[in-house]
């Protein structure tokens, strides 16, 4: 009768524990970006990739640890720093121990001040922030600290790169730079400026002026100053809807020459350029997808496609995202103990579907990764943008760039 009580005692725990691995709380992470206003096609864009990249890579593969899944909650910020603080708490308040942001330095600068502020504050409920596009330099050197990784090329590695090619080009003698007006667009000002006079000290600038974010409605203005000037070319950080205000502006006011930006693909912006961007935009990128790197690479933009088909992956860094930290949470053992996963993530060398390797450098959690310049087209195309038979296809690849840059940071841990 004992042994049958034992084995009765043996069988209930083990339903218990079975049931708590079968009930165990999802891995969450926040997404923390524009769902509303003028950039909100970014933003859900963005979502979607992420989504479909928790749901791809793991949890159809029996999700991490003990069979947890990885689920994606949305908080809409509006672009605001103080609205993103908001939501910020929100999450941490929800136990949530993972946030991802990528649209508006500014409210990366916002976030990564309260996140390091909040681990310092409360070691029993720190967070991790996975800034997946938000590249203003300082967020990896004097503002950086251990709680932020950085998976895009900050600016001045883009536009490292991006220089490369314009002073190949004799033919450019002037240019003109533009751009939103906050720390980003700054940046990329101040690293053309250094790099166009370091490389090609004949180029003349022949301006350099920054705009209100989110709220030109009318482009002509600046466009008219543009093609006044005399540019042979135009640099722009712009993104989502003054990326494409800007572009549309400028062509349609008779400027013929090339236009060199960093994010004028995808989220409707390529479908909108069509023919007139047609090699004309040029934009400095990780992760092409014409070429197709791998076959993997095409299974997913594939299957992407059939779920969201007005969609294009166009941000591949998300998916390096997810895979970069479910490699980490698994080597750690825990998705709570955001120290341990850290350090998982500090020094990760990691194989990107989308082609080269991802080195996330642990002296100021910057990923170093292949920078590719491509050309607005509709000619060999493996997939278009927008379902507007035009995409981008890569001219140019600089490997691991800016692997030996310098960095102000000096890395606290923990």
């Amino acid at each position: 009768m004992k042994n049958i009580t034992k084995l009765g005692a043996v069988s209930a725990l083990s339903l218990v524990l079975g049931a708590s691995a079968a009930f165990a709380e999802n891995i969450k992470i926040a997404f923390i970006d524009p769902l509303s206003g003028p950039f909100a096609s970014t933003g859900t864009n963005g979502l979607h990739q992420f989504e479909f990249a928790a749901d791809y890579m793991v949890n159809a593969n029996g999700g991490l640890l003990d069979g947890q899944q990885v689920e994606i909650v949305a908080f809409d910020n509006k672009i605001s720093p103080k609205e993103s603080l908001i939501q910020l708490q929100v999450a941490i308040d929800q136990g949530i121990h993972y946030i991802v942001q990528g649209n508006s330095s500014g409210v990366a600068n916002a976030l990564t001040e309260a996140v390091d502020k909040h681990n310092r504050r409360n070691p029993d409920s720190r967070v991790l922030f996975l800034n997946y596009a938000a590249v203003d330099p300082a967020l990896t050197n004097e503002k950086c600290n251990f709680w932020h990784f950085r998976f895009d090329a900050n600016a001045d590695i883009k536009m490292d790169a991006l220089t490369d090619v314009i002073a190949a080009d004799e033919g450019i003698k002037k240019v003109y730079l533009i751009g939103q007006d906050y720390s980003f667009g700054k940046a990329v000002s101040a690293a053309a400026n250094q790099f166009l006079g370091e490389k090609r000290p004949d180029i003349e600038i022949v301006g350099d002026e920054l705009h209100p974010i989110g709220k030109v409605k009318d482009f002509t203005p600046y466009a008219r100053k543009i093609v006044s000037s005399g540019a042979d070319a135009v640099i722009t950080g712009n993104w989502g809807a003054d990326m494409l205000g800007l572009g549309k502006s400028v062509i349609e006011n008779g400027f013929n020459g090339p236009i060199y930006t960093y994010y004028a693909a995808g989220s409707g912006i390529t479908g909108a350029f069509g023919e007139s961007g047609k090699g004309r935009i040029r934009l400095i990128s990780q992760g092409g997808i014409n070429p197709i790197a791998s076959d993997e690479a095409r299974a997913t933009y594939e299957a992407f496609e059939a779920k969201y088909p007005e969609g294009n992956i166009d941000q591949s860094r998300i998916f390096n995202v997810i895979g970069m930290l479910s490699k980490a949470i698994t080597a750690a053992g825990t998705a709570t103990d955001v120290v341990a996963v850290a350090g998982q993530l500090e020094g990760m060398e990691y194989d990107s579907m989308w082609g080269g390797k991802i080195f996330m450098r642990p002296q100021d959690h910057q990923a170093i990764q292949d920078m590719h310049v491509a050309v607005h087209t509709d000619e060999n195309l493996d997939f278009d943008y927008d379902n507007s038979g035009f995409g981008v296809v890569t001219e140019s690849t600089v490997e691991m760039a800016s692997m030996d840059s310098a960095t102000t940071c000096e890395m606290k841990r923990p």
